[in-house]
């Protein structure tokens, strides 16, 4: 039976990444840009000249590599709770200048990932203000929430793509690609900076330098301290972040890390907050499989999780499960852990009182791709939950771990 489910999930894996390569399969942004007057062509009405449809997210399954629409702009509101948010779009060539500057709201998909600082965060970790990168998917067809309110009552030509895969700060996005800026000159009187993006230690894009404003609450790191604007000389390799990225040309500095030291500091910093937001929420993912006779349940891990917190899924606790689990496990000297329900937000209800498990007695791994960490486990339950059903939503705490109750705002106990 472990064969066959591992093998089934396998497989479901294997058939987003083929449909990554056929590129007739869904539109992508290399199709052109997004209009807002687009309107989806009936199958049947489809001409061979069409573009293709983009592709549409099916519940308890990740996309394929590749299918996604990058939007950037300024982060302008936040609900951390629900994991919604609004971004103010940059501007570009495809827009009219009536629809400059509008806002974006999304959410993020139940395997959506947050990336701060070079390493994964919660909304709640990233300052308003702050430009960022994404990657988003179409609306539900069957999602009617209202749009954000406009002074002009019109909407961005990316009004569709309310769910998002990624979101990322200019200082992850261009780590990621191996890139930087090399400050070419520094007016501290008109408070100007100027900087070429470079990538593998070449000239990226037209080669040309970009002029970015400063500002006196700039703040500038260097080492393992703040440092003031002085500080930055011609020469120096620099990753920063951004806003009002567009409304007055590239953008203003909000933050700049002169050196490896700086930046090494902020990532260490921000996954110390990750790691820590996890292990007082528990490891998300999907119910990938379920076998009753058995009671095992089988869950794939989300990405955009620190590899340190999957490793500790093996760790020992010899203190036997109790309260609240049902039935004692099978070995209390083995790996074991609960399992909380939670929702599409990864909202859960209440995970000190209502979660079941027991050993971990499979450890597995399935084909990365977006959303997927690769990681699986399959788990022994002493009882059998109504929210244990292929492709629901949930929480795993190892049993090394000391879970607390959350904030009441938090918890969705008595919502429903």
């Amino acid at each position: 039976m472990r064969l066959i489910l591992t093998s089934l999930l396998a497989l479901r894996c294997l058939t987003a990444l083929l449909h990554a390569e056929d590129k007739a399969m869904f539109r992508t942004d290399a199709d052109g840009p997004v209009k807002a007057s687009e309107k989806r062509v009936n199958p049947k009405d489809r001409k061979p000249g069409d573009k293709p449809d983009w592709y549409q997210i099916v519940e308890g399954q990740f996309p394929p590599e590749g299918s996604a629409h990058a939007v950037s702009g300024e982060l302008i509101q936040v609900d951390h709770l629900e994991r919604r948010f609004q971004i103010r779009v940059d501007r570009n060539d495809s827009q009219q200048a009536g629809f400059h500057d509008l806002p974006l709201e999304s959410g993020l998909l139940p395997f959506g990932s947050v990336w701060y600082h070079g390493a994964p965060a919660a909304l709640q970790d990233v300052p308003l203000g702050t430009h960022l990168h994404g990657l988003f998917y179409q609306r539900d067809p069957n999602d009617k929430t209202p749009l954000p309110d406009t002074s002009n009552k019109r909407k961005t030509d990316e009004w569709e793509f309310r769910r998002c895969l990624r979101l990322e700060d200019d200082f992850t996005f261009h780590a990621r690609q191996k890139q930087h800026w090399k400050i070419e000159s520094v007016d501290l009187t008109a408070m100007k900076l100027h900087a070429v993006l470079f990538e593998n230690s070449k000239a990226a894009g037209d080669g040309k330098a970009k002029t970015f404003d400063l500002l006196t609450r700039t703040r500038v790191f260097q080492n393992d301290r703040i440092a003031d604007l002085k500080a930055l000389r011609p020469g120096q390799t620099v990753l920063f972040n951004l806003t009002w990225a567009t409304l007055y040309g590239p953008g203003r500095l909000k933050e700049i890390l002169l050196d490896e030291a700086s930046r090494a500091v902020a990532t260490a910093h921000q996954l110390e907050c990750h790691r820590n937001h996890i292990r007082e929420r528990g490891l998300p993912g999907f119910v990938s499989a379920v076998d009753d006779a058995t009671q095992h349940v089988t869950i794939t891990f989300f990405d955009g999780v620190d590899p340190k917190l999957f490793d500790e899924l093996k760790g020992i606790d010899e203190k036997p499960l109790g309260w609240p689990f049902s039935v004692p496990e099978d070995d209390p000297k083995a790996p074991k852990g609960g399992i909380a329900v939670a929702l599409p937000t990864l909202m859960t209800y209440d995970p000190v009182n209502d979660r079941k498990g027991g050993n971990i007695v499979d450890f597995g791994k399935v084909p990365v791709v977006p959303g997927c960490s690769g990681v699986q486990i399959r788990v022994k339950c002493g009882m059998m939950l109504e929210g244990y059903r292929p492709g629901r939503i949930v929480r795993f705490y190892p049993a090394t771990w000391t879970v607390n109750s959350l904030p009441q705002e938090e918890r969705f106990e008595g919502r429903e």
